[in-house]
């Protein structure tokens, strides 16, 4: 039972592909944490343009896997990158973020042998 994420979207999205389902989930299980470095690094260098363009780009699939609590911290680290914040102003949303991230990875790999 997934606890950290929700297909619903996607299998609507897919009219129940299951094949379509895998693609989406081995994405995300392998591109997502590789985005979260590139949005962390960002972040570290104070180059708002590059965490910005991360974030948007996982934005998406973030909502598509019902990470819904992800998605509105998503949103809240774009908003910072646009008004240029400061670091410390943004380092706990985006470890909760990653957080969520990562259970849903590792769920995600166990519920469905990734």
């Amino acid at each position: 039972m997934a606890l950290n994420y929700n297909l619903s979207k996607v299998y609507a999205l897919s009219d129940n592909d299951s094949e379509f389902v895998n693609e989406i989930l081995t994405l995300f299980v392998t591109e997502v944490p590789e985005d979260l470095l590139q949005i962390k690094e960002g972040i570290k260098k104070k180059d708002h343009k590059h965490a910005y363009a991360y974030a948007h780009k996982i934005k998406p699939t973030l909502d598509l896997l019902g990470l819904n609590v992800a998605f509105e911290e998503i949103l809240q680290l774009e908003a910072w990158t646009k008004t240029e914040g400061k670091k410390k102003d943004i380092e706990d949303t985006f470890k909760s973020i990653k957080s969520q991230i990562n259970d849903a990875v590792k769920e995600i790999k166990k519920d469905f042998d990734l």
